[in-house]
Parts: C-alpha cells; sequence; structure tokens
C-alpha cells in the first residue's frame, strides 16, 4: 500500500526486503527470480520488478532446508544453522545493492521479515533491524 501512495503523490518509488523466504516467487522481465510480493509492490509502485528488491529469495525445499536465491539467480541449498552461519557474508552485497537502488529512487519501503524482536536472530540479522542500521533508517 505504501508503494502505491508515495508513487501517487509523485515520488519515484521501489520496494526492499533484503531477505524473503516464500514459495510464491516470480519471473522478472530479464528472468531472473524474485518474491513474488516485491513484485506486486513494484507494480504499486509503476515500475518493473528487479531483483535488487528482493536480493535474497530463500525457498523452502524441507523443513529443514532451503534453496538460497541470490540475486534472481539459485545459489545453492542450506539448512537453517548454515544459512545463519553464512549471513554475514551477504552484508555488503545487501548493503551495495540498497545503496544503489537508494540513488535511483526518492523512495525506498523497507520490509521486514518475521519479528524485529527475535533476539536470538539479532547478532547475524540482514532483514530487520539489522537492515535498518545498515540503510542508516531511523
Amino acid at each position: 500500500g505504501l508503494c502505491r501512495i508515495f508513487h501517487q503523490d509523485g515520488l519515484r518509488t521501489a520496494p526492499f526486503n533484503s531477505q524473503n523466504m516464500a514459495l510464491n516467487s516470480g519471473i522478472t522481465p530479464d528472468g531472473k527470480e524474485m518474491g513474488r510480493a516485491q513484485i506486486f509492490q513494484a507494480e504499486a509502485a509503476g515500475i518493473a520488478p528487479d531483483v535488487r528488491m528482493n536480493p535474497i529469495l530463500l525457498k523452502p525445499t524441507s523443513d529443514r532446508q532451503a534453496q538460497v536465491v541470490l540475486m534472481g539467480q539459485v545459489a545453492t541449498s542450506m539448512d537453517a544453522v548454515g544459512y545463519h552461519q553464512y549471513k554475514p557474508r551477504l552484508r555488503e552485497q545487501i548493503l551495495a545493492v540498497y545503496q544503489r537502488l537508494a540513488g535511483e529512487y526518492e523512495a525506498l519501503v523497507l520490509e521486514g521479515a518475521g519479528s524485529p524482536a527475535e533476539i536470538n536472530l539479532r547478532d547475524r540479522d540482514i532483514v530487520n533491524m539489522g537492515m535498518a542500521e545498515m540503510a542508516q533508517c531511523p
């Protein structure tokens, strides 16, 4: 809704969700895969979907494994422990993607995942308060 409102107010707006976990994915015009929610949000903002709006997509393959899609391409499959250990390596890439989008749009609507109150995940958070800190959001 916010992407549509900002777009209607004349702001060049894009959605951003650094990491999304969903089986509902879609294909961008350039043939890459991203979360369907961010595709809909881009459409609401009046722009074409771009994998930079959802650089990490986790697609569960079982109750313990997920396929990791990075920048629209399948990278690997990992279990939760392996991915939690891997996340710090993704911080620089996420920040670079965010900064490129921020340079192109007047407003970015950041979406988190789960709850920012999950303190057990805080030390390696790349999507909730960790992303807000990277983006220097208030």
